[in-house]
């Protein structure tokens, strides 16, 4: 029994000597809030159980002082249902790292990997490349802004094969 106890904590150890975190995950430099704030359609997620069948998902966010408000919308089973939390920016990374609040006292890493400069398209994930979200203003997916930002997330360690393409078909009721 004591050999197999030390030999279950042997390969226990090995296992987590194995184990490694990933690469850190590189964010834009700066985001401005203002030009951010507003409407975001997803154009693909990776399966998650929060946004799991959801037909169309879109993302609402509002200054509010040092944070942001932020209201996602879900078109499931022929209706819209929502959740509203707040991101506040991680000191130190000029905005580009957010964490979302939803329920108490429970935060999750938002981080803004690549933005074009127009504020059109987006690219957020997780630093543990768990989460991946591909955002943009408008709900018709352009395929090759869309497969620009799949080329940056492989290269960010992203597996997009986990992708789902998601289409939206309908609106959110407006605020």
């Amino acid at each position: 029994m004591a050999t197999r106890n030390v030999l279950l904590l042997a390969i226990v150890a090995v296992g987590f000597l194995g184990c490694s975190s990933p690469a850190p995950l590189p964010v834009v430099d700066r985001i401005d809030l203002e030009r951010y704030a507003g409407r975001w359609y997803e154009w693909a997620r990776f399966d998650h159980i929060f946004e799991r069948g959801c037909d169309c998902s879109v993302a609402e966010y509002t200054l509010e002082g040092e944070t942001v408000g932020v209201t996602n919308w879900c078109f499931e089973d022929g209706e819209w249902r929502n959740t509203s939390g707040t991101a506040y920016p991680v000191e130190g990374s000029q905005n580009a790292k957010l964490e979302v609040q939803f329920f108490w006292p429970f935060r999750g890493d938002y981080y803004i990997l690549w933005i074009d400069s127009t504020y059109e398209h987006v690219l957020v994930g997780s630093p543990s490349r768990d989460y991946l979200w591909v955002l943009a203003r408008s709900p018709e997916t352009d395929a090759a802004v869309l497969d620009s930002m799949k080329t940056v997330a492989t290269s960010l360690g992203f597996d997009v094969s986990r992708l789902l393409p998601i289409r939206c078909t309908s609106q959110p009721p407006t605020k």
